[in-house]
């Protein structure tokens, strides 16, 4: 289940950033995707086993990406854009936090 849901999740994510990117040079794909993972975590979390094993771990554990959250914000330190990399890293972890319990109250 794992790997059924990684291969959906993985792909979905290169695509949602990709199609921001079009429109866009910030990281809001990324963000995008993370929020969405999270809040998905949130309502899967404590389901049954199969489910949270197809949905949580596999597609959210895939769509979601920390390494690329984590060179997002590099990027724009090194870049000096350090307004930018600031409301990244406390918007992503804000509204992800936000995102997992609204899953969770939901669930």
């Amino acid at each position: 289940m794992i790997v059924f849901g990684a291969a959906v999740g993985g792909p979905l994510r290169f695509v949602v950033d990709q199609k921001i990117r079009t429109y866009t040079a910030k990281p809001y794909g990324i963000f995008t995707v993370n929020i969405l993972g999270s809040f998905l975590l949130g309502l899967t979390y404590g389901k049954v086993e199969a489910g949270f094993d197809l949905f949580a771990i596999g597609f959210a554990g895939a769509f979601t990406t920390w390494s690329t959250f984590m060179l997002d914000i590099y990027l724009a330190y090194e870049l000096k854009r350090h307004k930018e990399a600031a409301i990244n890293l406390v918007m992503s972890l804000g509204i992800g936090l936000l995102a997992a319990w609204c899953g969770l109250q939901l669930s």
